[in-house]
């Protein structure tokens, strides 16, 4: 008689730590301290963007390999091309000429990034003394531009030998005003400068 064929075991699935501890207490410690009446105002980060613009070097192969290389170790995504929308004749640009790299990041690994940024990126940048509370935009999004790729701890030396820059962009919803976006990023260990906004 066969024996009975034993069911795989199904995964768990993982909960990143900054999304675990959003989701039992910062968030409700926003809402208490922002004022709001219903949880589902409390801001919340809805996704990451990485860019990489390659201006000039759009057709540098070696600057090209290299930010894919950059994208796809630090995010483990593969980054996607942007291209121009429109013809620019003063940057000697075309409609669908190449422009960038970019990676969209959501859920868990969105905040596995965003764990490693604050904790492990940021801490090596150079004289590094805080992070500028101005790079908000008027609907709470938070801009924050790396000089090049060797803070990231993935990259071993060979792989930042041809130097880029990078962007990030935290996009977050329910944010009416940059101090709630700020007060978001705060509860997960963001250093943002001691001289507050202007």
């Amino acid at each position: 008689m066969p024996t009975a064929k034993k069911p795989t075991p199904v995964k768990p699935a993982t909960t990143t730590r900054l999304k675990e501890a959003y989701n039992t207490s910062y968030k409700f410690e926003l809402q208490k301290e922002l004022g709001l009446a219903n949880i589902n105002q409390v801001p919340k980060l809805n996704k990451i963007v990485i860019n990489i613009g390659l201006g000039k070097s759009k057709d540098d192969k070696k600057i090209i390999d290299a930010a894919t290389n950059t994208l796809r170790k630090i995010t483990s995504q593969q980054p996607i091309q942007t291209t121009a929308k429109k013809d620019i004749s003063a940057f000697k640009l075309r409609k669908g000429n190449k422009v960038g790299l970019k990676v969209t990041l959501r859920d868990s690994r969105m905040y596995e990034f965003l764990d490693r940024l604050i904790n492990l990126v940021i801490p090596r940048l150079r004289d590094f003394h805080g992070v500028n509370s101005n790079s908000f935009d008027k609907n709470g999004n938070f801009s924050l531009g790396l000089n090049d790729q060797a803070v990231f701890p993935e990259l071993s030396f060979e792989e930042t030998t041809t130097l880029h820059g990078l962007q990030i962009i935290m996009v977050i919803n329910n944010a009416n005003n940059i101090a709630a976006a700020k007060s978001l990023l705060e509860k997960f260990g963001m250093p943002f400068t001691k001289e507050g906004m202007d």
